[in-house]
């Protein structure tokens, strides 16, 4: 998932081009890159954007993400999601931890 929060520059640019038009440029970066776009919400809180979407592996989720932070237009995190199933199979894999002061 990738959660954004435009900046002055980016905000001004989505009042100008306005949300179909940015849905679509959000919809090309990551299908040109071999991914797809599951749902793409704006919204208006602590982020401005949130796209749900799949890509190949994580080394072409940081290139997104290093792209569009270096464009200026949003302040953009790449949020991994898990499956229930990598849950289970993550609660069934064997780790040896101690916390401090145990």
């Amino acid at each position: 998932m990738i959660r954004a929060t435009y900046t002055t520059k980016g905000i001004a640019g989505l009042g100008k081009e306005g949300g179909t038009a940015r849905a679509e440029v959000v919809r090309a970066l990551i299908e040109n890159s071999g991914g797809r776009v599951e749902s793409l919400y704006f919204a208006f809180g602590e982020h401005d954007l949130y796209v749900v979407s799949e890509v190949p592996d994580n080394v072409t989720a940081a290139a997104l993400g290093i792209a569009v932070r270096a464009a200026g237009g949003v302040e953009a995190r790449v949020v991994p999601l898990l499956t229930p199933m990598e849950i289970d199979a993550a609660a069934r894999m064997p780790v040896t931890y101690q916390a401090p002061g145990q």
